[in-house]
């Protein structure tokens, strides 16, 4: 009876698949145990980013374009401003709180110790560190390079402001992007070589699409565990076709998790109570969903001015948009098979025994094609606006 659960498993964990194939309710239970703490590491898992460097450097404008905001949004963190503190400043992302960002002290005093600045700004609060500069990386950055890696914690070197450079570029004869691009890296890696000539990131923060921020991301990805790279690809905004691909094949691979958390609801004999619980997991996962894939009205309100087509707002009209946006997803309207699927759950959840697993079987197939349509219909939807914005090729 749990046939439904079997099929088109290639996306689903192995752990968890091993333990679907087998039957019986205990295993059912172990599958939704193991399904659960995937899912609540996917929504739940924090990650805490810190951003550090010599104040001017453009480390708050950094903190905002991975936050999706400009540098003049509400709730964006501060720029221009000179630091008078010694405290980090945090900024959560505006759609998953689990995500934190925190602004460090500029580290640009000629009596800079590593070791106290670490302390001081609590070391063990953070998963890695970012040390940022918009020039050439000095001393000190080496030192603080050198005490995070005595302490067995990641950093990762990153020249912003490449658009000022280019900017400045551009007005002389001969200008060629990739060469000031492989000048600029050059000047920086000089001054890194005892650290072991690590990589330098080039961004610019007002243009992610741009330059090194998505090798940034696939680095960062590959060199997290994986329940925090859930958190990474979730929060980092939009680069590229590729970004937005891997993001849509990490939603579609979650799905599997989402729909087995919720099997074995209808084990309580109401009517109804088993469709809300499946119906509640589902805004939740499409909300997110919905975020990640920058469709809501701050980041597509973003792009549009960015690529000057003010209509692209209007092609975000699908259903599951729509109801996403009026945060109405119970009232889709459910097909008849879905209907159905859903009569017989209740009756099945019923039956003494066996009752529970047969109708676990049934909630995981509404719930995975609920899902699976929710997340094609965002992600193709975002797919038509990068087509359209002229963003469908970039990698």
């Amino acid at each position: 009876m749990f046939k439904f659960a079997i099929q088109n498993m290639e996306n689903l964990d192995p752990a968890v698949v091993d333990v679907i194939k087998e039957s019986g309710e205990s295993t059912l239970e172990k599958a939704k145990a193991k399904a659960k703490t995937k899912f609540d590491q996917f929504v739940n898992v924090s990650l805490n980013i810190a951003v550090t460097g010599k104040t001017g450097s453009g480390k708050s404008s950094f903190v905002n374009a991975v936050r999706g905001l400009e540098d003049d949004d509400d709730g964006a963190a501060p720029t221009g401003v000179t630091e008078t503190t010694m405290e980090p400043t945090m900024y959560e992302h505006p759609e998953m709180p689990n995500v934190k960002l925190w602004d460090l002290p500029g580290i640009g005093s000629p009596n800079f110790k590593a070791k106290k600045y670490l302390k001081d700004v609590k070391f063990n609060t953070y998963d890695f560190f970012i040390i940022l500069t918009s020039e050439r990386f000095t001393e000190n950055d080496i030192m603080l390079a050198e005490e995070i890696r005595k302490q067995k914690k990641s950093f990762y070197f990153v020249r912003s402001k490449i658009d000022n450079d280019m900017s400045s570029e551009k007005k002389k004869k001969g200008f060629d992007e990739q060469k000031v691009l492989s000048k600029i890296r050059e000047d920086c890696q000089k001054n890194l070589k005892e650290l072991g000539n690590p990589r330098v990131f080039l961004i610019s923060s007002c243009n992610v699409e741009k330059y090194d921020f998505e090798s940034l991301q696939n680095t960062l990805e590959d060199e997290l565990p994986e329940h925090k790279k859930y958190a990474l690809l979730q929060a980092w905004p939009v680069c590229s076709a590729a970004s937005l691909e891997k993001k849509i094949n990490m939603f579609k691979r979650m799905t599997w998790a989402a729909s087995l958390v919720s099997a074995g609801v209808a084990v309580v004999p109401v009517p109804g109570l088993s469709a809300a619980c499946d119906v509640g997991m589902v805004v939740l996962f499409l909300t997110r969903c919905y975020y990640a894939f920058g469709l809501d009205e701050r980041s597509l309100t973003r792009l549009s001015e960015k690529v000057n087509k003010p209509h692209l707002k209007d092609l975000a009209k699908s259903k599951f948009v729509t109801a996403i946006r009026e945060k109405a997803l119970t009232r889709l309207q459910a097909s008849a098979a879905l209907a159905a699927i859903a009569t017989v759950e209740y009756l099945l959840s019923l039956l003494p025994g066996v009752g529970s697993v047969a109708a676990a079987g049934i909630s995981f197939a509404t719930t995975q094609y609920l899902l699976r349509e929710g997340v094609n219909d965002l992600a193709d939807t975002a797919r038509i606006i990068r087509k359209e914005a002229g963003l469908a090729s970039v990698h």
